[in-house]
């Protein structure tokens, strides 16, 4: 099954390693160096250009993570996955 992020970007749900919101994970220096790192290696993707409420980290074996940033809260994220 498939994750639709919004503005036409989907994920495949058994990629997902997690679903964090901007909000109150970007608190930590950890997290922020996290999301620069990703930017910097060109592994982070921006989904829309409105205001980013939270990011989805995926990824598979052998291969680098990919970070989603998404306009879309962690709550509509989660009832998504909780209908498919």
């Amino acid at each position: 099954m498939y994750l639709h992020l919004g503005e036409g970007t989907i994920v495949k749900n058994k990629d997902i390693i997690g679903i964090f919101d901007l909000d109150t994970t970007t608190v930590m220096k950890s997290s922020r160096t996290f999301l620069n790192t990703a930017e910097k290696e060109k592994r982070a993707v921006t989904v829309s250009f409105e205001l980013p409420k939270s990011f989805v980290v995926t990824g598979k074996k052998k291969e680098k993570t990919k970070v989603y940033i998404s306009q879309l809260s962690t709550v509509t994220l989660e009832k998504r996955i909780e209908n498919i």
